[in-house]
């Protein structure tokens, strides 16, 4: 059970619609968020992403009105973590926030540089929503 939660937030300058579209497809993991995987791969309609420790599966929600983008991501080593996930409208933009859970074996370190990398992956989607097409 995790022990800690910490609300990871961003504002982009783009409709919900637009980035719950763009997060919910796992084929953009790669470019936005490359902490969790730097290629992926759908096989037989499942997720997979490669990690530095190999092969995760990742499964998002069914697709869904209220920009809920929870997942589970299944380690190589077969444990599942389940990641709260939503995009919010909010005026001319929206906010997509990520709940990041401390498991009760992570260090300090180990859930400051966690939280450190959700941020930039964070920004970095807000970067790629936001650059002219």
């Amino acid at each position: 059970m995790p022990v800690e939660s910490r609300h990871i937030s961003q504002w982009i300058a783009r409709s919900a619609a637009d980035v719950y579209e763009y997060v919910s497809d796992p084929a953009n993991i790669p470019e936005w968020a490359p902490g969790l995987g730097t290629a992926v791969e759908n096989d037989g309609g499942r997720w997979y992403v490669e990690t530095p420790s190999g092969r995760a599966g990742v499964a998002f929600v069914e697709r869904n009105e209220f920009g809920v983008l929870d997942h589970e991501v299944t380690l190589p080593s077969g444990e599942v973590v389940s990641i709260p996930m939503r995009v919010i409208p909010g005026g001319d933009g929206s906010e997509i926030t990520f709940w990041l859970r401390r498991l009760p074996r992570m260090s300090d370190e180990e859930f400051e540089r966690d939280a450190s990398l959700v941020q930039a992956d964070l920004g970095r989607l807000k970067r790629i929503l936001e650059s002219p097409r």
